[in-house]
């Protein structure tokens, strides 16, 4: 066997390191879902003089309160709209996030001042999907990258 058969013609590494001479990973194997459980029944029932409990007179469940580390896209959505409008319909995105940092830093929560994985401000990922949703809406256009734009209507 030759040395020069040992090396790769695209990368030139050693078959072993590159990634052309290394065969495909074995297929992964699929978890089983997890079986449902059981539920506990009572052993106590309600004997014939009890009444059984009724929709009427079973208190409500009151309503969970959702406790949110960052900031939704929804609470940037009208603020977005309201910095373009003063701006006369369109702004550099560097200068929308500036104005947006002004406007939402009453509702901005602690965690939104983190990074996500790609090193963006999670505030600022977050005004970036509501721009997407409202370009999804009809509300913005793309138009030139790096500005945000008002649809005109």
């Amino acid at each position: 066997m030759n040395a020069s058969d040992d090396y790769c013609d695209f990368c030139d590494l050693p078959r072993s390191q590159c990634v052309h001479g290394m065969p495909p990973p074995p297929p992964k194997a699929v978890a089983a879902p997890p079986k449902p459980r059981k539920r506990t029944t009572s052993s106590a029932r309600p004997s014939a003089g009890t009444p059984a409990a009724t929709p009427a007179s079973t208190p409500a469940r009151p309503a969970r309160a959702v406790h949110r580390r960052w900031t939704p896209p929804e609470v940037f959505k009208p603020l977005i709209l309201e910095v373009l409008a003063q701006a006369g319909g369109e702004l550099d995105n560097e200068d929308v996030f500036l104005e947006l940092e002004i406007l939402a830093e009453d509702r901005l929560l602690p965690a939104d001042s983190e990074t996500t994985p790609e090193g963006e401000l999670r505030w600022r990922y977050a005004a970036r999907r509501a721009r997407a949703s409202l370009i999804a809406e009809g509300l913005m256009t793309k138009g030139t990258p790096g500005v945000w734009q008002l649809a005109q209507r």
